[in-house]
């Protein structure tokens, strides 16, 4: 499988405050990775760094793609959504392609067509004439994984996609990232390790560091080992976790 993104001993903070030292990632086509680790810790700062958003102290990224605008989709979390601007579900769904468009939104008849199959993979194509702010929490993330995934990107990271939605559709979001995942990598940020470990096919612990681990059983020990304060509780068969926080000079950039 070819390599989709690379980072190579990598350092990435803000001004004067290293927030991971030294880390190495490569992502491959269909990789299905999940990030975890205690807030605080730097999981959010790892999103950044790979979507360009920070540049790397020292080290560097390396993406293998004549076509980097396309490259990467990117899911983030619904509270971070602003309701009130006035855009549609299908103009939500559509803006995902405005990299490829120059930044114009000059949609023609075959990318509306695309919107629409979109619309209906995420079961929202009777909300496409609605505003985002009508939408409940599991209808925007619906919303804003069709924006993501419209432009048929080789990477989808998601951050924490499972939050603000119901148990109906986390079961069926996780249904749909399985079958995406034939045809793209995925990076999931989440807290909850005992679900995301049922899906993900490896694990990247963050905590000032990056310990990856190529499998998606993760045992207590490991989770120690790798510095990565998060513990395994276990509920009848249901397994859950209890997340630590990670505190350094009063700082947090999770």
């Amino acid at each position: 499988m070819s390599e989709i993104v690379e980072i190579r001993n990598a350092s990435v903070g803000y001004s004067d405050d290293v927030v991971l030292r030294n880390i190495n990632l490569s992502i491959v086509d269909q990789d299905y990775i999940g990030v975890i680790g205690p807030n605080g810790g730097g999981k959010t700062t790892l999103v950044k760094l790979i979507l360009g958003l920070l540049q790397p102290m020292q080290g560097e990224v390396i993406y293998h793609s004549n076509n980097k605008e396309n490259l990467i989709g990117y899911l983030p979390q619904v509270s971070q959504t602003d309701r009130s601007f006035p855009i549609t579900v299908s103009e939500v769904v559509l803006s995902g392609l405005m990299s490829s468009k120059g930044g114009h939104g000059n949609f023609n008849r075959s990318d509306k067509l695309r919107a629409g199959e979109i619309l209906e993979m995420m079961g929202i194509i009777h909300l496409k004439n609605k505003s985002i702010g009508e939408l409940s929490g599991g209808q925007m993330q619906r919303a804003f994984l069709g924006r993501a995934i419209i432009s048929e990107p080789r990477l989808l990271i998601l951050d924490e996609p499972n939050t603000f939605v119901d148990n109906k559709f986390e079961h069926d979001l996780y249904e749909l990232l399985r079958q995406l995942n034939h045809k793209m990598a995925i990076m999931m940020v989440s807290h909850d390790v005992g679900t995301i470990t049922s899906y993900v096919k490896t694990i990247a612990c963050v905590n000032r560091n990056l310990h990856y681990h190529p499998s998606n059983i993760i045992t207590q020990s490991q989770l120690t080992a790798y510095n990565c304060p998060i513990q395994l509780i276990t509920h009848g068969d249901v397994p859950h976790t209890v997340l630590g926080e990670h505190h350094h000079h009063d700082h947090k950039h999770d």
